[in-house]
């Protein structure tokens, strides 16, 4: 029982707040709820425009630049997660009805795609406005590590990507993750979203400190490959203390996550 009792119990609801529904000439609308998921997946968008202004600010780019690339890597990301998850987690699903791709309420978002969805992005945005592609790419690395550390604290909001069975003294139980009951028990495991959050932190620390110090000098595409590096060898190594997401993985060596 020890593990039990040393573990936190993490029981947050995802939702903050439903608003509605209302009746509005005899047709209800909503309701409408405000989601953690959400919040925290549009933060970086805000916060970032911040952190960029002062980048191109400090090498002399206009900033007006931001909102552009800002609705760039919106459109981006927004689109790349939601077909990387229905190609690399649903496709059947995709097969079946196309138009579900369209339904981002119901939820599915892959940072597989995600990463797809802003390199693209970036390279559109690069070539269509005249910037070099990895010094764009260099810059923007920095919000990308503010956005990951965002992303994995929604999912732990969520009580979703959930770590494996552990007595650590940090672990979790995570009651709302009906999927992965342990003969209808919630058990201690891995708070893995949060290794990655605190990870994506230090990246973000890093990667500042060092363009921070090089500014217009900073070798080009050095932030770019660090991040890369850093965070795909965390990411590889971090699936392993990871539940599967979707059954299909059961059978696999490594899951999609190591992919």
């Amino acid at each position: 029982m020890l593990p039990f009792l040393a573990a936190i119990y993490w029981n947050v609801d995802p939702i903050i707040h439903a608003f509605g529904p209302w009746s509005v000439f005899g047709t209800q609308l909503g309701p409408i709820t405000l989601r953690w998921y959400g919040l925290f997946f549009m933060l970086p968008f805000v916060i970032g425009t911040f952190v960029l202004t002062h980048i191109y600010r400090s090498e002399k780019v206009s900033p007006q630049w931001v909102d552009v690339i800002t609705i760039y890597m919106l459109i981006g990301t927004i689109v790349g997660a939601r077909l990387g998850h229905m190609l690399f987690y649903d496709f059947d699903a995709l097969m079946a009805d196309p138009m579900v791709v369209f339904r981002i309420w119901q939820g599915g978002l892959a940072s597989h795609g995600a990463t797809i969805g802003i390199l693209l992005a970036c390279w559109l945005f690069a070539r269509n406005n005249k910037f070099d592609y990895l010094w764009v790419l260099d810059r923007i690395v920095i919000v990308v590590a503010l956005g990951g550390a965002c992303i994995r604290t929604g999912n732990l909001m969520n009580s979703e990507i959930v770590g494996k069975p552990t007595n650590v003294p940090w672990a979790f139980i995570f009651p709302r993750d009906t999927e992965h009951l342990i003969q209808g028990v919630a058990v201690p495991r891995h708070p893995t979203q949060l290794y990655e959050a605190l990870f994506c932190v230090f990246l973000l620390i890093l990667l500042y400190s060092m363009w921070n110090r090089t500014k217009e000098r900073t070798p080009r595409g050095q932030l770019f490959g660090l991040f890369v590096v850093l965070l795909f060898t965390q990411r590889f190594l971090g699936e392993f203390l990871k539940e599967n997401q979707v059954a299909f993985e059961d059978s696999n060596l490594f899951n999609q996550g190591h992919c």
